[in-house]
């Protein structure tokens, strides 16, 4: 073991800079035996380090390497298993537990027992000693009684020393000088006493020459011993000297402290005077203003402005602890309460008074525009208002239930003022639109017309009579009967029209600037929010608004948010303009009874407003208002619609007169040029283009439903001139969202047009016609063409009878019968005349050259051909034509 820890020491150790301590050899417990050595190893320089390493022989070759290390400061507890057995196994608890079999039990002893001694030397940390025999820590003990004992465990500890470099340097030297030293060393021994005694006599002859200067040394020591104690003496004066003025020193401290003291309270005092001074100071210009400040010009708004905003400055400043106490400020303080109160009452009566003044000056003048259609201005008003707009803003900041009162005493005034004045205005409007108001000759209005009369049922009664009166019929039959077809000109409607606008027009200004006055005047913030949101926060009792304007005004000391004084102003609107909603929704009532058609006008003119009203301000009073009213214009629209798909739906025909072109087929013309005239570039086209499929279905349903009903004019006729009719309206007014039931109209009237034709076309050469039919149908059932002949009911001779009845002659008589008839079938609004009698033409040759195609090929050979031609055919129906 010896060997291998020198050669461990040389190979591995030493060119680390490390000494060997100690080796055990072990393997790791429950696994093969692959043996290693846990060697305890200590830094040759300083700072020195212990350390715990495994070395392990190379697999290739005898040499042996470094495997692991660890720090012994990182050793935890050191296990040996049993104290009292020998067991070779122990465990080391570094970062993990290490399990280890020694090759024997005094191997294992050994090294523990180095761990413990190398721990209390370098580390002086009490690494746990688990299952330890406590005989084997005692031996390593340093005891004071037994120092040999120690010095032997230092020694054994040492058991091995290498010497440094410098020292085998030295060796080398000297024993390059005596180079038999190796070889003699007997001789080199001998040298190096000899040399020993030489240095030994030559320090005592040193010692004894300096004797003599160790005398000298001590005189010398004496007198500065004496110098000493006089400096010391004089010091211990000096001292006694210094205690007096110390303490004079202590005294002129002390006064200085208390004068500084002194000098920092007064400048505190100072300073909190002179801000009491500074900031609850009001200037006697400004307490004049406030208690005699003139209300009425400019100047002394101005200046009471001022003196409030500095009033209100001194009543906010931040107080500094104990300033309330001071019985001065108390003073002040109340003398500042008692001028913001009498301030505030003055200034509440004087804008109370203000406002009954305006209620009165506005009244006078309202005379004047009650002649016009227009809304007096109150931009003077508020003009002359927002003067005190600052004012009102002081006044809501530091006395609320005054600013509260003021509040509801302008809405109470102007609400009344504004109700008298809407009311005449609508008054007016009326009174253009309709001319039958009592106080017509008074404001030199005289309607055209003159007549209003309601709602009437008379459609119910129409009944299609004859040609004659068809336009009066369709007139009246779009117009639910509410005005004769006399008084609905376009100069009537485009009247309305512009008088409707013009009541638009002068409403949305006022509201808007009321809006924005109130806004100013009251300091109110205007919240965008969601329109119809006022009802939410405003309800109507007693023909009053109770409203959360009371409960968040009524708190002196609550500020409402931007949300809650937007609803404020909402609903001061709605009490000041309370009157124009019902105002409105009577004039769309009036409009609508003098004609259904003017609920399209007011749609248009609604929606736009509406549309300009929402782009300004979603949330404001007028855009609000205008939507309430828009949905009644917009029912009166579908009411309107309605009742027209009733009225179809109602229409009678006469029993004695032929149909011609149906009254709501004319009524949807006019309705549909009038619409396109009035939706072009509006707003609203949905609602248009939903009214015209409704009606559109409806009239084509009741243009069927009357031709299966006719009695005097064929049912292809009447579908023919009706689709034809709207196909044509549709086409020049080129309605997109009707184009599926344009080609629909389309196709109804060419499919009708051909079925007429034909079934017209069968009676002048009827024999004919049921001839050819039967050889069709014995040709159908299997029998060749050419056999037809052999028929007894279809030979040659009957076929020369059939023939004989039509010569030319008769033929010509015929269609100039078939003409007069399609002349009394056909309507003289559409002069489809001639349009007819061309298809008739044309449908007549095909059935020519049919027979004479059947003649060929079922009686070929026979020389059997009709007694007139194609030539004949055409100049009968030219000269039937120019004869009508």
């Amino acid at each position: 073991m010896t060997a291998i820890k020198h050669a461990l020491q040389r190979d591995i150790f030493t060119p680390n800079d490390e000494r060997l301590l100690s080796i055990v050899n072990v393997c790791k417990a429950g696994k093969k035996k692959k043996n290693c050595f846990l060697c305890a190893t200590v830094t040759t320089e300083r700072p020195i380090q212990v350390n715990v390493v495994k070395v392990k022989k190379s697999d290739k070759g005898d040499f042996y390497k470094r495997q692991t290390a660890w720090a012994l400061r990182d050793l935890a507890v050191v296990d040996a298993k049993d104290a009292n057995k020998e067991n070779p196994e122990f465990d080391l608890h570094f970062e993990k537990v290490y399990k280890w079999v020694a090759s024997s039990t005094a191997e294992k002893n050994t090294f523990i027992s180095c761990i413990w001694k190398l721990n209390q030397r370098y580390l002086r940390k009490k690494i746990e000693f688990v299952n330890v025999s406590s005989q084997l820590l005692e031996e390593s003990v340093p005891s004071g009684e037994n120092q040999s004992t120690a010095g032997g465990d230092e020694e054994s500890l040492d058991e091995y020393q290498e010497l440094n470099a410098r020292e085998e340097q030295d060796i080398e030297i000297m024993m390059d000088g005596c180079e038999y030293a190796i070889s003699n060393a007997e001789a080199f021994a001998e040298k190096l006493s000899r040399e020993l005694q030489v240095l030994d006599g030559a320090n005592i002859q040193s010692i004894m020459a300096s004797e003599k200067q160790v005398n000298i040394l001590m005189q010398l020591l004496d007198e500065a011993l004496k110098e000493v104690d006089e400096i010391e003496h004089k010091l211990s004066s000096y001292e006694e000297m210094l205690q007096s003025v110390k303490e004079q020193m202590d005294h002129i401290s002390q006064s200085n402290d208390l004068i500084q003291l002194s000098n920092t309270n007064n400048m505190k005092i100072l300073e909190e005077i002179e801000f009491l001074v500074n900031y609850l100071d009001l200037s006697k210009g400004h307490i004049k203003a406030l208690t005699d400040g003139d209300l009425s010009s400019s100047k002394g708004i101005e200046a009471c402005t001022n003196a409030a905003e500095a009033l209100l400055q001194c009543m906010n400043v931040a107080l500094r602890p104990g300033h309330d106490e001071l019985q001065a400020v108390q003073q002040q303080q109340q003398q500042f309460k008692d001028l913001r109160e009498q301030f505030a009452r003055r200034l509440a009566n004087h804008l109370n008074n203000v406002f009954v003044q305006q209620g009165h000056d506005q009244s006078s003048t309202l005379a004047q525009h009650s002649a016009e259609l227009t809304l007096p201005k109150h931009l003077p008003f508020h003009r002359d208002l927002l003067r005190y707009a600052k004012l009102m803003e002081w006044l809501k900041n530091t006395d609320r239930e005054k600013y509260d009162g003021l509040n509801k005493n302008y809405v109470d005034y102007i609400s009344r003022l504004y109700e008298r004045e809407i009311k005449e205005f609508f008054e007016v409007a009326k009174i253009k639109m309709t001319g039958t108001s009592k106080e017509g000759k008074k404001f030199g209005l005289h309607g055209s017309s003159g007549k209003l009369t309601g709602s009437t049922s008379s459609l119910n009664k129409l009944s299609v009579q004859g040609p004659g009166n068809r336009r009066s019929q369709s007139s009246s039959l779009l117009d639910m009967g509410n005005m004769s077809a006399s008084d609905l000109d376009v100069a009537d409607r485009t009247k309305f029209d512009k008088i409707f606008e013009q009541v638009l027009s002068e409403l949305e200004p006022l509201c808007l600037a009321e809006q924005d006055f109130i806004s100013k005047f009251f300091k109110l913030q205007q919240n965008p929010a969601l329109p119809g949101s006022v009802m939410a926060d405003s309800i109507e009792v007693d023909g009053g608004l109770l409203s959360r304007q009371h409960s968040l005004l009524g708190d002196r000391h609550s500020v409402p948010s931007e949300k809650e004084e937007a609803g404020i102003i909402r609903s001061m609107m709605i009490k000041v303009f309370r009157c124009i909603e019902p105002e409105l929704n009577n004039l769309i009532s009036l409009g609508d009874k003098i004609d259904s058609f003017n609920s399209l006008y007011m749609l248009v003119k609604m929606s736009h407003h509406v549309w300009t009203a929402e782009n300004v301000d979603p949330a404001s009073f007028l855009s609000t208002t205008l939507g309430n009213v828009l949905v009644t214009v917009k029912r009166n629209f579908d009411k309107c619609i309605l009742n027209q798909v009733k009225q179809m739906e109602e229409v009678k025909i006469s029993k004695k007169s032929k149909v011609g072109i149906l009254p709501f087929v004319s009524g949807f013309e006019e309705f549909a040029e009038l619409a396109e005239s009035i939706f072009r570039n509006a707003e609203r086209r949905g609602d248009l283009d939903k009214a015209y499929t409704k009606l559109i279905r409806a009239v084509y349903n009741n243009v069927e439903k009357v031709a299966n009903e006719s009695q005097k004019t064929p049912r292809d006729v009447v579908m023919m001139e009706n689709f034809h009719h709207i196909f044509s309206t549709l086409s020049r007014l080129k309605i997109a969202c009707l184009e599926t039931e344009r080609r629909e109209a389309k196709h109804k009237y060419t499919e009708h047009l051909q079925s007429y034709v034909i079934y017209s076309l069968g009676q002048p050469l009827e024999k004919l016609n049921h001839f050819f039919e039967g050889i069709e149908a014995r040709v159908a059932q299997g029998i060749r063409e050419e056999e037809v002949s052999y028929q007894l009911a279809f030979n040659k001779q009957e076929l020369r009878k059939v023939i004989k009845e039509y010569p030319g002659k008769e033929v010509k008589k015929g269609l100039d019968n078939l003409y007069k008839k399609v002349d009394k079938h056909l309507c003289e609004e559409e002069n489809l005349l001639q349009v007819m009698w061309h298809s008739m033409q044309d449908e007549f040759i095909r059935q020519y050259k049919h027979f004479e195609g059947l003649i060929a090929r079922c009686y070929p050979g026979s020389g059997i051909t009709m007694e007139f031609t194609i030539q004949d055919i055409l100049e009968y129906f030219s000269s039937i034509a120019q004869s009508h």
